[in-house]
């Protein structure tokens, strides 16, 4: 299960050691562990990283299946997840170690920056491929993060982005080796904790406002079908 650790102002979000793919349980564990942060007062900044192959492969479809009378809500939960994370009052910074797909995808371009693997893993939002649309939740926060250019060829062609790949579309700040990955996401944290509090909240949510008051309109819950 997802674990949470501080060094001076910066918490480090051990997502996991598996595929850190979404089902009620690990999210409501992610949640739990974000309430601390948000809870510690003065200076501080968030970096999330996985461990292995993964960082996070979405959407826990098997789970899915297995309680189809849940899915909307189960939906909600993580649109309510992706909108916290983007309007976090702290500074946040995914720390891309391994395969950052779908609904993992989205969760890393919710945070503030992302530092990627440049030898390995893919960025990727596979939905065209696999035949489940965006929610339109999904698709402002994805359209409020990425240029017009890279949410359109994303969203569109389901392309696996190798760290470098990623790096020049936007995607992510930085693609560096991978034992460089969490110290540079902690440096990038730290710099920024300074920055933590209300205003800094007051000004994402005004920068990202429409994207999270669509991630939480009830009608854009429901995944369509393709």
């Amino acid at each position: 299960m997802p674990t949470l650790d501080r060094t001076d102002d910066v918490f480090l979000l051990r997502l996991d050691a598996d595929e850190n793919r979404f089902n009620p349980t690990w999210l409501a564990a992610v949640n739990a562990l974000l309430d601390e942060v948000d809870a510690a007062p003065g200076p501080k900044a968030l970096v999330t990283v996985g461990q292995g192959k993964f960082w996070s492969n979405g959407l826990d479809l098997e789970w899915m299946a297995t309680a189809p009378e849940q899915a909307g809500e189960f939906v909600a939960t993580v649109h309510a997840l992706l909108a916290r994370m983007l309007v976090a009052p702290y500074r946040t910074v995914a720390a891309l170690n391994g395969h950052t797909f779908a609904a993992g995808a989205m969760l890393a371009i919710a945070h503030d920056t992302a530092v990627m693997r440049a030898d390995r893993g893919f960025f990727c939002l596979p939905e065209v491929d696999i035949h489940i649309p965006f929610t339109p939740g999904m698709a402002a926060l994805i359209q409020s993060r990425l240029s017009k250019a890279a949410a359109h060829e994303v969203m569109t062609t389901g392309r696996r982005y190798g760290g470098a790949d990623a790096a020049a579309a936007g995607i992510v700040a930085a693609a560096v080796p991978d034992e460089e990955v969490l110290p540079a996401a902690l440096e990038r944290a730290k710099a920024y904790a300074h920055t933590a509090g209300d205003t800094l909240g007051a000004i994402k949510l005004g920068m990202y406002g429409p994207a999270v008051e669509t991630l939480r309109t009830p009608a854009a819950v429901a995944l369509p079908t393709g």
